[in-house]
């Protein structure tokens, strides 16, 4: 029997974009966090969290490395894994791409500056300067690259003749209707994953040591921005499933297990189908999702049954949206709970079941991005490239493919494992205490020898 060469191919790509997916919201999310800190600590002159800023940055610095591997990897299965995709799509997409490798090396040039310049500026807000373009730049490789996806999900900025993409506006194409929206989804979610990550962190920290400044510093600040951020969040994705309503209707409708044409259509959550596609034990919202489709209770939505069976996206993508809405909503109600403690005397927001939930955050907030883009990737099949090009038309026939998914798993397996590794060596062997304390300890020095030398 034959290999299956369409399901490897896919088996391939999940693998690699949901490894590389880690690191690329890390790549995006962190540096905000670092800037946050140091220019916190620099306003307070507390130096707990210049420690911060010092310490994520060491950590960020093995999530790029990683990421330029893992980035690769994407570009190298792209070629090899969908051959006919790049054939039809590559002068399209070729901008953006060229434009997120110049992100790349834009940021990085600016963290290798700002890495090596530490206490090197008689005013410390200069060195805070050098975060503005690595957030810009770990920002806009992010952009860059959902511009792509989007061109995916709506096609533009061509004409169609003899089977070839022509009078090509790449420009255009990057501007499709799926990127506004997109890209603040991205965002939003890579910036709420970086905080709850260093929440989560700070929560474990206390947890297993015991409460200490630094800690209970970085909590509250990753709080705060997880407040912020989930609030962003819930507002993107709601700007995004209108945005599906009136231009990706099949990909609202299978994520909403949603048949029939219907005015004031009900919100399904959880649940499962039977043989006969009947819903059971789901949990009915009345009129919510023309609500959330066109911000009306009454409005039509268009249902599943009304594009071609072999046009439908799985419907498995149900469950993808729904456990990916839930941790969103989750980080909300856990944030908001967190500073209601805060403000309210009586209770302690260090209390052991708000650190662990915090704790279990930074986990969940990978699998929330997870489920996102296995959503986003399996709602639009069977297109790779939607209207125009089918996913069993792009991948490469090669029985070589099952080859290429077994390398890329050994190589993940390495760089995973590497990666802990070098992080806990890293983090777990130097504590923030001590490094605080070594910290204040050399800067008394080096007041005392300049107050003699003077």
């Amino acid at each position: 029997m034959g290999i299956d060469t369409v399901l490897w191919s896919k088996l391939v790509t999940g693998m690699t974009l949901g490894f590389h997916a880690i690191f690329a919201t890390l790549g995006v999310g962190i540096p905000l966090m670092i800037s946050l800190a140091e220019f916190i600590g620099i306003r307070k002159k507390d130096l707990h969290y210049i420690l911060m800023a010092k310490r994520w940055s060491r950590g960020f610095v093995i999530s790029v490395a990683v990421g330029v591997v893992t980035g690769t990897a994407i570009s190298l299965q792209l070629s090899l894994v969908w051959p006919n995709f790049m054939k039809l799509a590559g002068n399209v997409i070729a901008l953006p791409l060229f434009m997120e490798v110049f992100a790349f090396f834009f940021e990085a040039i600016f963290l290798g500056i700002y890495l090596y310049t530490w206490e090197r500026f008689k005013n410390p807000m200069m060195h805070w300067l050098l975060t503005i373009p690595v957030v810009i730049g770990a920002g806009m490789s992010a952009v860059f690259i959902t511009t792509v996806n989007g061109f995916m999900n709506q096609p533009g900025g061509f004409t169609f003749e003899g089977g070839q993409f022509t009078a090509v506006d790449p420009v255009q194409a990057m501007l499709s209707t799926a990127t506004f929206s997109k890209v603040f989804h991205v965002l939003s979610s890579a910036y709420l994953t970086g905080a709850a990550l260093l929440a989560g962190v700070a929560a474990f920290a206390i947890l297993r040591k015991g409460v200490s400044a630094y800690h209970k510093k970085a909590l509250k600040l990753m709080m705060a921005v997880v407040l912020l951020f989930s609030l962003v969040n819930t507002l993107a994705g709601d700007v995004s499933a209108k945005f599906l309503a009136e231009h990706q209707p099949e990909k609202l409708a299978a994520a909403e297990w949603h048949f029939e044409t219907e005015s004031g259509a009900d919100l399904i959550l959880l649940g499962w189908l039977n043989a006969e596609h009947e819903i059971i034990g789901a949990l009915h919202l009345p009129k919510f999702l023309s609500f959330l489709a066109f911000g009306d209770f009454n409005a039509e939505v268009t249902g599943l049954n009304e594009f071609p069976i072999d046009e439908q996206p799985s419907l498995v993508v149900h469950y993808f949206f729904d456990l990916m809405a839930t941790i969103g909503f989750l980080f909300l109600g856990i944030s908001f709970l967190y500073f209601l403690f805060v403000f309210w005397k009586k209770r302690n927001e260090l209390n052991k079941w708000i650190l662990r939930m915090i704790a279990l955050g930074a986990p969940l907030a990978f699998l929330g991005v997870e489920l996102g883009w296995f959503y986003a990737e399996l709602g639009r099949q069977p297109w790779i490239i939607r209207g125009y090009m089918r996913v069993e038309e792009a991948a490469t026939t090669s029985p070589s493919v099952r080859i290429l998914f077994f390398f890329f798993l050994l190589l993940y397996i390495v760089l995973g494992t590497v990666s802990v590794l070098v992080l806990r060596r890293m983090f777990y062997n130097n504590p923030a205490e001590v490094e605080m304390e070594t910290w204040t300890q050399r800067a008394s020095d080096k007041s005392t020898l300049k107050g003699e030398h003077t």
